[in-house]
């Protein structure tokens, strides 16, 4: 079972390092990793994929929680979040497939964001499996390179105490 880790934490360095040797020191992996910063001054929010049942995933929370500038760690339950994803794709667009390409484009609202001779730069986001989805019909038309951000994630509502 994949849970999803938000974790607050003031913007130092050194946090990243400290929460990633947590991990591994204790034989998690991490499948996902997205950080950035909040509209606190100074303080940063990592969203954390990690597999495991619930006794894992409470392990995990606690012993975050005991590291130097976390603030709060909390599980954001999947059927209250709002969760995207962001990838860049660089496609091979031959002549006589860009009419085709383009309606594939258009149908999970991607968006072009460079093109260079034959080659386009796409931009798509969405939840996860929207950004599958798009990889997979992608693939058909060369990929050439791409990369995918991690899973980021907003609990609906109300943002929790801090």
């Amino acid at each position: 079972m994949k849970h999803t880790i938000s974790i607050l934490c003031d913007d130092v360095p050194g946090v990243m390092t400290r929460i990633s040797s947590l991990f591994s020191r204790r034989g998690f992996n991490i499948e996902s990793l997205a950080v950035g910063h909040t509209e606190l001054p100074g303080k940063s929010r990592y969203t954390i994929v990690v597999a495991g049942d619930n006794t894992v995933l409470e392990q995990v929370r606690k012993q975050l929680q005991k590291l130097v500038h976390v603030i709060k760690v909390w599980d954001i339950s999947r059927g209250n979040a709002i969760e995207r994803e962001h990838a860049l794709i660089k496609l091979k667009a031959g002549e006589k497939k860009r009419s085709e390409l383009l309606q594939v484009i258009t149908s999970v609202q991607a968006r072009i964001v460079d093109s260079t001779d034959s080659l386009w730069t796409l931009e798509v986001t969405g939840d996860t499996g929207a950004v599958d989805n798009a990889f997979n019909l992608f693939k058909d038309y060369g990929i050439v390179e791409s990369i995918r951000t991690g899973k980021i994630s907003l609990e609906r509502g109300s943002p929790r105490r801090r």
